[in-house]
């Protein structure tokens, strides 16, 4: 059988920015908590507005509280 082995030095890349790493996945899970808060309010307020004899723009009023109320609880 063949040897593949590496006969040279080992390659180990670069030296990791941990706290870059740390802040780039504190944004991510905080652009995800919002967006899945968007989506589910956009959702709520269709079924509202679609569903119901409030109208349009009862289900945008709707739409910017829960958003509002929605966001206050998901900070921190």
């Amino acid at each position: 059988m063949a040897d593949n082995t590496p006969t040279g030095p080992i390659q180990l890349g670069a030296e990791m920015d941990y706290s870059e790493h740390e802040k780039t996945y504190s944004m991510f899970l905080a652009l995800s908590k919002y967006v899945t808060l968007f989506c589910v309010v956009l959702m709520i307020a269709m079924a509202f507005t679609f569903f119901t004899s409030a109208g349009f723009f009862s289900g945008l009023v709707m739409f910017f509280v829960l958003n509002a109320v929605g966001a206050f609880l998901l900070r921190g």
